[in-house]
């Protein structure tokens, strides 16, 4: 794997997912752009996410995932690197701090969960709603010059099938941060038949987690699916949604008074 964006088209056949070490030793990564240079450290931090230390895998974690994130962007690593984590999702070791003895081990280095998050902020990072502001601002030929993006999401039915097993996770956190990340990737064309059984995850989750990230996704996306959510919010969604709204119309306010000065107040 040399160049991300040589990957099938979103309407064409989807390859399956490599096996996590096909996907390490294939991909030319030094010839692959990084928000910071190459990917030339990449493998070898790749390789200490399967670490038997949790320390060390936590480490990894951020060695290897905060190298191909930032600003909200897709690199052209970036998508080898989403799919070596989705590779190693179901493999024992990463698994190994869910299942820990020690509660406060589980809570500090959550392999499993952490490699689930990052799926899912990527996969957000990638979704219709970027697109649509691309566009609005680049014009319609925007995914055409993000090359990376479009790699990534023309993975999104591969990546997925890595992330539907752990919707059913014994573990809550583990099952939340899968229903996340599975939320953006069910926007192609070939996946959004399965948001049905998304729906019964969220309304688990927002029956049990107080994580604020978390419900605000789940919400979203039943609202999106024109699935009424009332019954689901607390005090807190609503103050959440209510104050995004008041945000939302500042911006908006700014947007169409550009000179900086306030003619009339704004909408706080």
């Amino acid at each position: 794997m040399t160049n991300s964006g040589s990957r099938t088209a979103e309407n064409g056949p989807h390859p399956e997912l490599p096996h996590f070490q096909e996907l390490l030793d294939g991909t030319d990564w030094a010839s692959l752009a990084t928000p910071y240079g190459t990917g030339e450290s990449l493998p070898a931090a790749l390789r200490r996410l399967l670490d038997l230390d949790p320390v060390v895998r936590a480490a990894a974690a951020r060695d290897a995932l905060d190298a191909v994130t930032h600003q909200n962007s897709i690199y052209e690593a970036t998508v080898p690197v989403a799919l070596y984590v989705a590779a190693i999702l179901n493999h024992p070791v990463t698994a190994a701090s869910e299942h820990a003895h020690e509660a406060d081990l589980q809570l500090r280095h959550p392999t499993l969960e952490t490699l689930l998050d990052w799926i899912g902020y990527t996969a957000y990072d990638a979704d219709d709603e970027r697109v649509a502001m691309g566009e609005r601002h680049f014009g319609e030929g925007f995914l055409d010059a993000c090359p990376d993006m479009r790699a990534f999401r023309d993975l999104r039915p591969v990546i997925y099938s890595a992330v539907q097993p752990f919707l059913t996770n014994d573990n809550a956190k583990v099952r939340n941060a899968a229903l996340v990340a599975a939320i953006p990737l069910t926007e192609h064309h070939a996946l959004t038949g399965h948001r049905n059984q998304l729906t019964d995850h969220a309304h688990r989750l927002l029956n049990t987690c107080t994580d604020r990230y978390k419900r605000d996704r789940a919400l979203d996306a039943l609202n999106a699916w024109v699935h009424d959510s009332s019954t689901l919010e607390n005090a807190n969604d609503i103050a959440a949604r209510e104050l995004r709204t008041r945000m939302a119309d500042h911006d908006l306010w700014w947007a169409s008074n550009g000179t900086g000065e306030y003619a009339e107040d704004p909408p706080f």
